[in-house]
C-alpha cells in the first residue's frame, strides 16, 4: 500500500490526478532525461524535485491496474453456481421426490444460463455430475433427469453418458451401466471415455472377464483407442484379484506401445504387489517412480505406508509415516490402525508408547471391535493390567464378546501372573454376562491363585462355580486341589482326591504314599 500511495502522490504533485472526476492533465513535453530526480547546483546537497509529468498515453495505461474491478473467470462461476445447487440436491438426497423437484425448479435454467454464456455443450450437467462423485445414488438421479429432459438443441454429450456410467457402477447397477453404453452406441456417441467408464464399472463391481472382455471389444472398434486411462483399468482390475502375470503382461504391453505412463499406472502395480504380499517387488516399483519422470503422488505415499506395515518393515513404515503424517492424522484412520496392527506383532521395545500415539488420532465413533480385542491381547502381553481392564471394560461397554480360547488365556496369564485373584473374579462374572468364550482354565486359574492364599473356602466355591457352567473336574482340576490341600495339610480331604482320581483312572502321585 505504501507503494501506491507513493506513487499516487507523484502523480498528485506533478498535476496528475487518480481521481475519476478529476479533468483531464495538460500534456507536458517528456523531458529527455530518465531521472526523475536530479540533483541541482543551489540544492545544498540535497536532491530537488523538477517538474515532471508523463505522458497521457502512459498514464492511461497505468492508471486501470488500481481503478477497474477484477474480472469474473466464467469457469469459476459456473463451478460455483454448480456448488450451490449440489449443496441443496444432497441436503434432500433423502428425498427423491424433493431432488426432482429441485432439479425442475433450478437445473434447467442453471443450464440454460450455461449455455448462453458458451460454455461447451454438458458444461453444467458435467460439473454437477462431477461434484456428486461421492453420491452415486444422487448423481444417478440427475443423470437420469438429464436424459428425460434432454432435446435436439440440448443433447447429452459422450462425456455426461461417462459421468453417468460411472455414477451406475459405483451404485452397484451393472445392467443399467451397461444399458447407458448400449444407449450411447445406439446414438453413435461411443467414445474411448465410455469404454473406460464402463470397463471401471466392471472393476469396481470385480467383473474381471467382463472388463477384459470389453477392453477386447474396444481394441477391435476402429473409432476408439485405448488410452493410458485404459489400460490403468485394467492393471487394477488384476491386481485386485492378484493375477500378477496378467498385470506384468499389461504394463509390458503399455510399454511395448509407447504410452506415457502416468503415476495413476505406478500406484495400481504397487497396490496389486501390496494385494499378493509381493515385498520386494513393490519396493523395486516405488524406487523405480522415485527415479523416474513421473514423480511420487500422496496416493503412492500412502500406498507404500500399508505396504510396510503389512509386511512389518518399521524402519520404512515410519519413514514414510514421516513425509505424510499430518494428512494420515486427520484423513487416514484405517491407515492409523493398520500401523497399530504392525506394532503389535512387533517386538519394539517402546511400542506401546508409539501405539498410544497412534490411538489419540482415532475418535471415539471409529470404534472397531477387532482393535479392541488386539489392545487386550497387547496389553496382557506386557503385563499391563491397569491397561488391559480399561481395554476390556471398554470392550463390555461396546458389547464386543472375545470368542477364541487364545485371548482369554492371554487374559488369564495377566491375572495369574499379577497374583490379582479377586480381579479375576470379577472379570470372570462379568465374561460370563456378556457372552464371552468361557474355558476350564479360567476356573484353574482362580483355584491356583485361591490355593497359594489359602482361601480354601473360596477354592471350593470356584469348583460350584465349574458346575455352573457345565465343566466337570479333569485330571489337572483334582491335581490342583490336591497341591491345596497338601499345603494345608487336610490330610482326610487328600484321601477323598486321591479317590476320586482311582475312580476315574488318572494317574495318583507318588507322594500320596511314602514308604
Amino acid at each position: 500500500m505504501k507503494r501506491v500511495w507513493r506513487f499516487s502522490s507523484e502523480l498528485q504533485f506533478n498535476g496528475i490526478s487518480l481521481s475519476p472526476k478529476s479533468p483531464k492533465p495538460i500534456p507536458i513535453p517528456f523531458p529527455q532525461s530518465t531521472s526523475l530526480l536530479k540533483p541541482s547546483p543551489s540544492s545544498y546537497g540535497f536532491a530537488t524535485r523538477e517538474p515532471y509529468t508523463m505522458a497521457p498515453n502512459k498514464v492511461s495505461g497505468i492508471i486501470p491496474l488500481f481503478t477497474a474491478k477484477p474480472g469474473t473467470d466464467p469457469a469459476h462461476d459456473l463451478t460455483k453456481r454448480v456448488s450451490f445447487l449440489m449443496n441443496e440436491l444432497v441436503r434432500e438426497a433423502s428425498d427423491s421426490d424433493r431432488v426432482c423437484a429441485i432439479l425442475d425448479e433450478k437445473f434447467y435454467d442453471l443450464i440454460m444460463w450455461s449455455q448462453q454464456q458458451q460454455h461447451p455443450a454438458g458444461s453444467a450437467s458435467l460439473e454437477l455430475l462431477k461434484q456428486l462423485d461421492s453420491w452415486p445414488a444422487l448423481a444417478m438421479q440427475v443423470f437420469n433427469w438429464r436424459r428425460r429432459n434432454s432435446s435436439v438443441d440440448n443433447t447429452i454429450t459422450n462425456y455426461e453418458y461417462s459421468k453417468g456410467i460411472k455414477a451406475a457402477g459405483r451404485s452397484r447397477n451393472v445392467d443399467l451401466a451397461t444399458q447407458l453404453f448400449e444407449e450411447a452406441a445406439n446414438r453413435g456417441i461411443v467414445s474411448t471415455s465410455i469404454y473406460n467408464a464402463l470397463m471401471g464399472a466392471f472393476m469396481f463391481n470385480g467383473l474381471a472377464e467382463r472388463c477384459q472382455s470389453l477392453f477386447c471389444e474396444m481394441k477391435r472398434d476402429a473409432t476408439c483407442t485405448p488410452t493410458i486411462a485404459t489400460y490403468n483399468i485394467l492393471i487394477s482390475v488384476f491386481g485386485r484379484l492378484m493375477l500378477i502375470d496378467h498385470m506384468e503382461a499389461t504394463f509390458k504391453e503399455i510399454n511395448e506401445l509407447s504410452l506415457s505412463l502416468n503415476v495413476n499406472t505406478y500406484n495400481h502395480l504397487i497396490a496389486g504387489y501390496i494385494s499378493a504380499w509381493m515385498w520386494d517387488d513393490m519396493e523395486k516399483l516405488f524406487l523405480m517412480l522415485k527415479s523416474g519422470p513421473v514423480k511420487p503422488d500422496l496416493k503412492t505415499y500412502l500406498l507404500m505406508l500399508r505396504g510396510y506395515a503389512h509386511s512389518g518393515n518399521l524402519e520404512k513404515m515410519e519413514e514414510i509415516y514421516s513425509l505424510v503424517r499430518h494428512y494420515v492424522n486427520e484423513n487416514e484412520i484405517p491407515l492409523i490402525r493398520t500401523m497399530i496392527c504392525a506394532y503389535c506383532k512387533s517386538s519394539e521395545v517402546d511400542r506401546i508408547k508409539k501405539i498410544e500415539a497412534l490411538l489419540k488420532f482415532i475418535p471415539e465413533e471409529e470404534y472397531r471391535p477387532w482393535l479392541n480385542v488386539l489392545l487386550i491381547r497387547l496389553y496382557a502381553q506386557e503385563d499391563w493390567l491397569e491397561e488391559m481392564e480399561n481395554a476390556i471394560n471398554e470392550a463390555f461397554e461396546h458389547r464386543t464378546r472375545v470368542t477364541t480360547t487364545k485371548i482369554m488365556r492371554c487374559i488369564i496369564t495377566t491375572y495369574f501372573r499379577c497374583n490379582a485373584v479377586d480381579r479375576l473374579e470379577i472379570f470372570v462374572r462379568r465374561a460370563e454376562c456378556a457372552g464371552w468364550r468361557i474355558c476350564r482354565s479360567l476356573y484353574h486359574c482362580k483355584l491356583v491363585l485361591y490355593a497359594s492364599q489359602k482361601r480354601i473356602k473360596e477354592m471350593e466355591n470356584v469348583l460350584n462355580e465349574m458346575e455352573g457352567v457345565n465343566l466337570l473336574c479333569t485330571k489337572k482340576t483334582l491335581w490342583i486341589m490336591y497341591e491345596a490341600y497338601m499345603s494345608c495339610g487336610q490330610r482326610s480331604v487328600v484321601l477323598k482326591i486321591l479317590g476320586q482320581m482311582y475312580k476315574h483312572g488318572h494317574e495318583v502321585p507318588l507322594e500320596a504314599f511314602p514308604s
